[in-house]
């Protein structure tokens, strides 16, 4: 990661999948992933979503830079799951595309999803492969300010697969959404899994077929 190091402590611009922009200084640079910080939060960005780096020609500056305080126990070996480990049980705010981010908390890491509980969507199955970034709330407020009762400490019991395609056999015959149904076409009965696809039964009853590699989160509404 020499490349990257040599933007530490530099304002940069980041180019991430999805035709999205982050501005902010580089701060930590990690196996799989980058620490930006943007003058508010910091933003673990996963390398895999980074098109391109570049130092910034912004003459806008992000004043004092405060402590990684919340994972700052797992700068020393910087990786995505070490972060989404030390993360679990603090509230945070996750990115899965230009316009979709969530609220609430990480609740169990597994093999290539995790588990994350958002007071809007509930019990939600998030793919490792497509988040863009994950950012850790620097101060204690709750998502939406509500009430720590309204926050479950272990919010299901539902035993987990370990990987994400298992664990969607479990949801057979269930209505679910998809990719927070930004698509009509990714809200459905769950039909099927097979070969990679997602049979969906759309409220027509027509049949339709979702990559699953395409799959982004999913949650029973």
């Amino acid at each position: 990661m020499a490349s990257f190091k040599n933007f530490l402590n530099k304002q940069v611009t980041i180019e991430i999948s999805g035709n999205s922009n982050v501005d902010g200084i580089l701060i930590e640079v990690g196996n799989d992933l980058l620490v930006v910080f943007n003058g508010e939060n910091f933003l673990y960005i996963p390398l895999l979503h980074i098109h391109n780096l570049s130092e910034s020609t912004l003459e806008e500056s992000f004043g004092v830079v405060p402590s990684l305080q919340e994972l700052e126990h797992e700068k020393d070996e910087l990786s995505l799951r070490k972060v989404l480990t030390a993360a679990k049980g603090i509230f945070v705010e996750i990115n899965l595309s230009n316009n979709r981010s969530f609220h609430g908390f990480i609740t169990t890491i597994m093999n290539n999803y995790f588990v994350f509980y958002s007071p809007i969507y509930k019990i939600m199955y998030i793919s490792l492969q497509h988040l863009k970034w994950l950012t850790p709330y620097l101060t204690e407020k709750t998502p939406y300010m509500l009430s720590n009762n309204l926050l479950p400490v272990n919010p299901s019991n539902i035993p987990l697969a370990r990987t994400l395609d298992v664990q969607l056999n479990k949801l057979i015959g269930e209505l679910v959404v998809m990719n927070s149904g930004e698509n009509y076409e990714y809200i459905g009965k769950l039909s099927s899994i097979d070969s990679n696809f997602i049979e969906l039964t759309t409220s027509r009853g027509e049949s339709k077929l979702v990559g699953l590699r395409h799959l982004k989160s999913i949650f029973i509404p």
